[in-house]
């Protein structure tokens, strides 16, 4: 058994989920609770940690998969040349042990401040260190860099930022 990609409809990851099951496969839907505001209510809600795709655990040999097509909420299986692609080994294991006694996945709390020192692990300026200058949205901030002697702001994503202190 192996785990392989479903892309899904737009919005329907749930129901895709709901109907693989009915009709015997093993998927999983990670997800996550997300603070959603509108119309001056603040909800937490439960969301797909990626939109638009959910995994199925397959026996190639086995297990009729090109139903998979056809099922309500799929817009496809993934695949190359034909066949499904599978996930790399482990991929899914990795990611279960994230999933917290809810059955959601546990997204690490950062807590920066403004004025922290920070350093760039992936992008252009991967391994530079800089200054926190402030939080935009929900997922970029402005870093203060020291480039070519100046000091510049870049927007970047939170995920590319690990302490530096």
């Amino acid at each position: 058994m192996r785990w392989y990609v479903v892309c899904c409809q737009t919005r329907q990851e749930a129901r895709a989920d709901l109907n693989l099951r009915r009709q015997g496969f093993e998927s999983w839907l990670p997800r996550l609770r997300q603070t959603r505001r509108h119309a001056r209510r603040i909800d937490n809600v439960l969301v797909p940690l990626f939109p638009g795709y959910l995994f199925v655990s397959l026996d190639l040999d086995q297990q009729p998969w090109r139903s998979i097509n056809g099922t309500f909420g799929v817009r496809r299986l993934l695949c190359e040349n034909e066949r499904p692609a599978p996930l790399v080994q482990g991929f899914i294991d990795t990611l279960r042990e994230t999933v917290d006694e809810d059955g959601l996945v546990a997204v690490p709390k950062d807590d920066f401040k403004c004025g922290d020192q920070v350093r760039l692990i992936a992008g252009p300026f991967a391994d530079m260190v800089g200054t926190l200058a402030r939080l935009t949205d929900k997922d970029r901030v402005a870093v203060l860099l020291n480039v070519l002697g100046r000091e510049v702001q870049a927007l970047v994503s939170r995920r590319v930022l690990v302490s530096a202190g």
